[in-house]
């Protein structure tokens, strides 16, 4: 995979970097800057060597045109404060405001383009739609480096079309996302864990697929346990469950089993009467959920179960949530998860968060980034990678 460093002396070049700067926002207020964070260094970095660098990235779900309330100009001031130097705004992508910016930037100056999805051509099925936007983008600049790790895995404009158009490089994220996810992959110390929640099982078919076998133990929480406990003849009461993925599941705990893969799941959940913190909610074992109540986290025993199973692990790649870590009453399955992650990276162990909603619970939580080995910033793409998947994004840099 090609570096930023193979594309030589950059001084007073157009480096356009496309960066993963999808933050949750509540309004204009950046919630969770852990994606900011990420892609400082790479824009820094170019901006030391002299470059040009015009940074593009999405916010949200617009519907191929502009949408107030997904303006990256919300960024702008934090990124600033993160680079070390004031990052200017383009009002749009491709258009005049674009080019005059572009036009305006001297050596070591930086800045941030419109939204890139409020452009059809972005994210267009056609390829040929998409290969006319990219070739747009690509007018603004003479090398392009990929920095945005969350979108590797789609093949979008400005990800994979326009790496095509520009020699191409990846940013020093996307150089270290990858490089953990091929310790992941190729030669984990073991022993190896895989923690598993979030809501749906459908959502991790392919990873589970693959990890079984690579592995030593899979975890599983959150609402797609649920799905897994119906495979075990478990009545779940009203909590999440995907029947037509029961047998699936069986089928999954028969092949672990075979292989010698330990599959932990819940003994005890914390069942409530509703999805809301003032609900009423109990703990209750995993045979004993009452058909008025839903599991929205897992429950004390099981905490500690999941704990003393990561205690001896060497390496350990967690996605998803154990619950609703969002609502304090079922937050502390996910709190324990996330405190085993942190004792054994102290311990030398390493400990990949996987993205997502996994990064926003522990820093809601109380976690620094630093109390783990990484925290990707990618939750599908890292997924898709673990599933052995071929990612577009990466494929075009090779």
């Amino acid at each position: 995979m090609r570096t930023i460093d193979d594309l030589g002396d950059l001084r007073g070049q157009r480096v356009l970097v496309r960066s993963d700067l999808n933050v949750p926002l509540d309004g204009t207020t950046i919630t969770d800057d852990g994606r900011l964070v990420a892609s400082a260094p790479t824009l820094k970095k170019l901006s030391d060597a002299g470059a040009k660098v015009v940074v593009v990235a999405h916010l949200g779900r617009p519907k191929g045109e502009p949408d107030p309330q997904y303006s990256l100009e919300s960024l702008v001031g934090r990124l600033s404060e993160l680079v070390g130097r004031e990052v200017a705004f383009a009002g749009d992508t491709v258009g005049e405001k674009a080019r005059a910016a572009v036009e305006a930037l001297g050596e070591g100056d930086i800045v941030l383009l419109e939204n890139l999805r409020f452009n059809a051509g972005e994210t267009s099925k056609d390829a040929t739609e998409r290969t006319e936007f990219a070739r747009q983008l690509a007018e603004l600049a003479d090398r392009y480096v990929s920095d945005g790790f969350g979108v590797v895995h789609r093949a979008q404009a400005s990800v994979h079309e326009i790496a095509q158009l520009l020699p191409a490089a990846a940013g020093g994220l996307v150089q270290t996302e990858v490089e953990v996810m091929q310790q992941l992959t190729e030669s984990p110390e073991r022993p190896y864990a895989v923690v598993l929640g979030g809501a749906k099982v459908s959502d991790k078919l392919g990873v589970i697929d693959n990890l079984i076998g690579t592995a030593d133990r899979l975890l599983i929480g959150g609402g797609m346990v649920f799905t897994f406990l119906a495979a075990q003849g478990h009545e779940v009461g009203k909590s999440l469950l995907e029947a037509d993925q029961v047998e699936a599941c069986k089928g999954y705990l028969e092949q672990a089993e075979a292989q010698g893969v330990e599959i932990v799941l819940p003994t005890d959940v914390v069942a409530a009467t509703e999805f809301s913190a003032e609900a009423d909610h109990e703990v209750v074992g995993v045979d004993a959920i009452a058909a008025d109540r839903m599991g929205l986290d897992i429950g004390p025993a099981s905490a500690r179960l999941f704990a003393e199973k990561l205690s001896d692990c060497r390496t350990v790649f967690w996605n998803g949530p154990m619950g609703a870590f969002e609502m304090e009453p079922y937050a502390a399955g996910t709190q324990a998860v996330a405190q085993a992650l942190v004792d054994i990276t102290r311990d030398g162990a390493l400990t990949v968060v996987g993205g997502g909603d996994s990064a926003a619970a522990v820093r809601q939580l109380g976690f620094a980034d630093e109390d783990f080995g990484h925290i990707s910033t990618g939750g599908g793409a890292s997924l898709e990678y673990l599933e052995g998947k071929e990612l577009p994004g990466l494929a075009v840099l090779a």
